[in-house]
């Protein structure tokens, strides 16, 4: 490959040479995406394929007046761009590891020293289809690479001499770069785009380099596929980051963990005994006892941490972290004007980047030998160790602080199920006990009452007795019964004390993994929102250029001969004066963002109407189909209507929830898109709300609907509400709307969790995972031969990305709406619930161990904004718990019932009493039953509280109806103050914080001060015995000497010197003593400078 400008900066030349080559011309305007110094070392680097590079003087750009660091940004890409071309040897470029530690681990470089702390991966593309072997010829194949505007003008060149010239661009000139592109190999073509991303590539790794990383690089053979290049953090780059960081690192200072004594202390010790067979068998869990004190890391310090090892003193997790920190705020300022990986993967510069596992999960030896990854395994992602606890520590250590969160999060929610499982398998147990002896069910059930019903639809059904509906009555009783109010106020009492659990938790884990007192670290922005910032910035600049044009021309318009040149330049710079240097965009504003505002409102709205859409059809299936099956000949048919029509309604419910919940979640990805966050937790919380809006809605209307709107709109016999051609309006069953509630939320909650769970979780990354592996098995086998094995890189790229937690969350989260907001309806909900979690729990961890790459190690104080959606969820738990007991339920009539119009203070009687009459002949023509079997019938009953067609007020509700209809408002009243109150006295009874966690934190914080207290008393004896040396050296010797062992003036303090007798007027310079360095506190005082420079080069910062 060669480069040469063209002779005319707006043309293209001939080209002379008769080899096979491609011809792109690159104009370089306004907006730059290749720099033409990068240009020039893209020659540099395709020399090495037989090609001679064209002098750089041709290609060398005329300095950038207008942009002052131009210069100094062209000297340090021309210095670090020759240090990451293989050619030049900077980054090595490895045939295959030839150590043997980096050969079966693959977690160093080629020297099995340097850990691989972080990869960055990109592709080799195939050739373009287009370029076809055919054209052997000459072939004119123009690509258009927009550049920043760095190439100047070539001096003398004509602007319209030679053929295809480009129109100016602006007010800038536009120049030509033609490049020859030959075959790579002799059998390859190179790519065009290919040869942009290697510009930005060298730019990126330079910037890398220049902040202190090393990297390696493979040797690659193929002509396509991924090439890795790998990052290593060198002690220095960690320290200084690690300083930047305020991560904190244990010192050598340790206490042991105060112990109860007397009774606590041998509970403590029985309970240690009785959880020892559900421990998880950590290496070093005998040491949680002893806890070393930490600190925020500073290279002046370093003589206070317990610094074994330089390479272990760091984590993996925590080098990856620091990594990471460096690849986001690195710069491509010459090429394409971003910030950071992120960015540039996004722009596909860049495939993947990732920090490496700590090898294989496979375990190879005993306990002592396994990695962190390994223990991980085998004590958490097995399905055998459900039982177990969960090594949070390790967790924390190896994935972050983030992750670990969520995982200790989950393992609290999963433990406070087991008493509401037990509560409400308590209940159930009371609902099956009592069903033989319930008053209303027996009645309902005893043909002898002979209650005849009304028709359950016009025409085609006929009268029907209530004893037919026993199964239904009793069915009921299992889940509403006295037993549901008490478990309503327990699972109401239960969120929050889970609530207050977590929170105790958490604030133990913060003085655990040391969280107490860190700093947001401060976001980069996203890259979307640095492209729109950009496009805005370049509008405004193309702005400010046409208008200060337009004033630039105006004194030459209105120029009559009085104006004279100096006066017109003085008008110009004046001009310019006022205009000032162009108003650099900082931010978005909401005007920016009003579309993706709109759009979002409207979007949402849609997506309300298309889950109500859903609730209307399945009930339009409801009608329709209870209609047909009455109409059937077969009576084992028609006494099997309700059973058929509501458990085929619920799984054409759920088919349709788990749809539009994966639709919905795709979609609260791109309106969030819409909204351009700025940065990534901006992205995350909003994302969050969206998506958990939508699900919720998606999840829990049909649920609403049979809660609290099914069968209320029906109306009455002879007035009824009909939909869709005579369709009337379905009512609840002759037991209630709580059983069907309660089929509704069984079905979907056990439906989505094991659909989820099996397919969604399980089924489909297997899939994928299939299907990449056979789409790469062809590709494989051709390049098996020769190749070394593959090494821990490949194997995590091989792996999935990890892509947040958030649905792992959102999961949890609909879960728990589930356990606390119609529970009064389903008492065994929380053991469905815990069941699914000790399975979810085993399950992502096995996804995070073995199918994931690591993620990055994000710190975290709190799981952020779901804790405030959990704490939303279970105040609004109490309101709808309290409405589904007085409305849906039958709890409140019969309390009305018993201890206001029954004679007898029982519940005899309790149906009748529920039951209105209706004359038939007051049907309306063509509603009436037209096969009758229940030969003739004056009067059919209906459950309402009306006057019998005998009254007066004929139909018209009684004051049974109002009486109970202000029993359940009261009841909402009482309930929801009482569950309030007792939900405050509850928090205001467990501290936020345990007791043992604010000792200890203050423990802490007197030994640091007694540590620092200590090294400044040290400090000062130090500094009084220099002074006391100088003293009585002084008498004996006018002179000074440094090889006498007194300090240099001026380099052991910044005190101000002492008066000295005897010295005034003899030239010596007064000893000057500065403070010294924390290494030099243990030892003595050095004899030379010399021997006291070296003691403290490692303090130095």
């Amino acid at each position: 490959m060669a480069l040469r400008r063209s002779p005319s900066s707006t043309c293209a030349g001939s080209w002379t040479n008769g080899v096979s080559f491609r011809r792109v011309a690159t104009a370089i305007s306004e907006s730059s995406s290749i720099h033409s110094d990068g240009l020039y070392h893209l020659t540099k680097d395709m020399s090495g394929m037989g090609l001679d590079p064209m002098s750089h003087s041709i290609l060398e750009p005329a300095p950038y007046k207008q942009q002052p660091w131009a210069e100094e940004l062209e000297t340090l890409l021309q210095r670090n761009s020759m240090q990451i071309t293989p050619s030049e040897d900077k980054i090595p470029v490895v045939e295959s590891l030839s150590s043997p530690r980096g050969s079966a681990e693959g977690l160093y470089f080629s020297d099995g020293k340097r850990k691989v702390d972080y990869v960055l991966v990109f592709h080799h593309r195939r050739p373009a289809s287009i370029r076809s072997r055919a054209s052997a010829t000459v072939s004119h194949d123009r690509l258009s690479i927009v550049s920043n505007g760095n190439f100047a003008p070539s001096v003398g060149s004509d602007p319209t001499a030679g053929r295809g010239s480009i129109p100016r661009v602006g007010a800038g000139c536009v120049g030509e770069v033609f490049m020859e592109l030959g075959r790579a190999g002799g059998n390859e073509l190179t790519e065009p785009a290919d040869h942009e991303m290697h510009l930005v590539r060298q730019e990126f790794e330079a910037n890398l380099l220049e902040a202190g990383l090393e990297i390696e690089r493979d040797r690659e053979v193929k002509a396509h596929g991924p090439s890795f290049t790998r990052l290593h953090a060198p002690w220095p780059v960690l320290c200084r980051e690690a300083e930047f960081l305020k991560i904190k690192v244990p010192t050598k200072t340790s206490y042991e963990l105060k112990e109860e004594s007397g009774f606590g202390s041998t509970m403590n010790t029985v309970w240690r005994k009785m959880n020892q067979p559900f421990q998880p068998k950590v290496p070093h869990q005998d040491q949680e006892r002893t806890k070393f004190l930490t600190h925020c890391f500073s290279r002046e310090k370093l003589h206070l941490y317990n610094i074994t090892s330089k390479d272990t003193f760091f984590d993996n997790a925590t080098r990856g972290r620091i990594v990471y920190e460096i690849l986001r705020r690195t710069v491509c300022v010459r090429t394409c004007q971003t910030i950071g990986i992120s960015t540039l993967i996004a722009k596909g510069v860049y495939d993947a980047s990732f920090p490496l596992h700590d090898g294989d999960y496979k375990v190879i030896g005993h306990l002592e030998e396994k990695s962190d990854r390994q223990v991980l395994h085998d004590e958490w992602a097995k399905y055998s160790a459900f039982y177990k606890y969960q090594p949070i520590d390790l967790v924390r250590k190896y994935f972050g602080e983030k992750i670990g969160l969520y995982f200790a999060w989950l393992g609290v929610y999963t433990q406070l199920l087991i008493p509401a499982s037990i509560v409400g398998i308590i209940v159930f147990g009371y609902g099956v006990a009592t069903v033989d002896t319930n008053i209303p069910s027996l009645e309902m059930c005893d043909e002898r009452l002979n209650f005849t019903m009304c028709p359950l639809c016009d025409g085609a059904c006929d009268f029907w007795k209530l004893s037919t509906a026993c199964g239904t009555a009793r069915a009921s009783h299992l889940f509403d019964n006295p037993a549901t109010v008490f478990f309503a106020i327990f699972m109401s009492l239960w969120a929050v004390l889970f609530l207050e659990q977590w929170k105790r938790r958490q604030n133990s884990l913060s003085l655990s993994w040391d969280l107490t007192g860190i700093e947001d670290d401060e976001e980069h922005p996203r890259p979307k929102y640095e492209t729109i910032l950009l496009q805005k910035r370049q509008r405004d600049q193309k702005n400010q250029k046409k208008k200060k044009k337009k004033k630039k021309n105006e004194p030459e318009k209105q120029e009559d001969g009085t104006v004279t040149g100096k006066d017109r330049w003085r008008q110009k710079l004046l001009s310019a004066m006022a205009a000032g240097p162009p108003s650099t965009i900082e931010k978005l504003t909401w005007k920016d963002r009003l579309p993706g505002y709109f759009i979002n409102v409207s979007s949402i709205l849609f997506m309300f109407g298309l889950t109500f859409s859903a609730v209307f059809g399945v009930i339009v299936y409801r009608i329709t189909v209870s209609a047909l099956i009455a109409m059937s000949p077969d009576p084992e048919t028609k006494s099997n209507v309700r059973v058929t029509v509501t458990a085929t309604a619920v799984l054409i419910n759920l088919v349709v929830i788990l749809i539009l919940d994966e639709i919905y979640g795709t979609v609260a990805l791109w309106l969030t898109e819409l909204e351009i966050p700025k940065t990534e937790s901006n992205f995350e919380e909003r994302l969050i709300l969206k998506a958990f809006l939508l699900k919720f809605m998606n999840a829990y209307a049909p649920i609403f609907y049979v809660a609290f709107f099914k069968g209320r709109f029906a109306g009455r016999p002879g007035d009824y509400v009909y939909v869709f051609q005579g369709h009337r309006m379905e009512e609840c069953a002759p037991g209630g709307c709580l059983i069907e509630l309660c089929i509704q939320l069984s079905i979907i909650m056990l439906g989505k969790q094991l659909i989820q769970n099996n397919i969604f979780e399980i089924g489909i990354p297997k899939l994928k995972k299939l299907v990449r592996a056979l789409k790469d098995k062809g590709s494989a086998e051709k390049e098996m031969e020769g190749e070394r094995p593959p090494q821990q890189w490949n194997l995590d790229y091989a792996l999935a990305p990890f892509d947040g937690l958030t649905p792992e969350y959102m999961e949890m989260i609909i879960q728990f709406g589930f356990v606390s907001l119609f529970v009064a309806s389903f008492p065994l909900a929380p053991l469905f619930a815990l069941l699914n979690n000790v399975i979810e729990i085993r399950l992502d961890a096995k996804k995070f161990v073995t199918e994931l790459r690591r993620p990055v190690a994000v710190r975290a104080k709190d799981i952020g904004v779901w804790y405030n959606i959990l704490s939303g969820m279970g105040k609004f738990s109490v309101i709808i718990n309290a409405f589904v007991i007085s409305f849906t339920s039958d709890f409140i009539p019969r309390l009305v019932y018993q201890y206001t119009f029954s004679q007898t203070g029982t519940m005899h009687g309790f149906i009748d009493h529920t039951l209105s009459y209706f004359n038939v002949s007051n049907f309306k023509p063509g509603s009436a039953p037209l096969n009758l079997q229940q030969g003739n019938i004056s009067v059919c009953r209906y459950k309402d509280y009306r006057e019998p067609p005998w009254s007066p007020d004929a139909y018209m509700v009684t004051k049974q109806y109002w009486c109970v209809l202000a029993a359940r408002l009261a009841f909402v009243i009482l309930f929801q103050n009482l569950v309030m109150f007792l939900s405050l006295v509850v928090a205001w009874g467990i501290p936020d914080v345990p007791k043992a966690v604010v000792e200890q934190f203050k423990r802490e914080k007197k030994l640091l001060v007694e540590v620092f207290l200590r090294e400044e008393k040290e400090k000062f004896q130090l500094i009084q015995s220099l002074f006391s040396k100088d003293a009585n050296l002084r008498p004996a010797s006018h002179t000074l000497h440094p090889g006498q062992g007194l300090p240099i003036p001026g380099r052991y303090s910044t005190l101000p010197p002492l008066p000295t007798q005897g010295l005034a007027g003899e030239g010596v310079p007064r000893a000057r003593c500065r403070a010294a360095s924390f290494s030099q506190f243990t030892g003595q005082i050095p004899p030379t400078p010399r021997n006291e420079n070296e003691n403290s080069k490692h303090t130095a910062v």
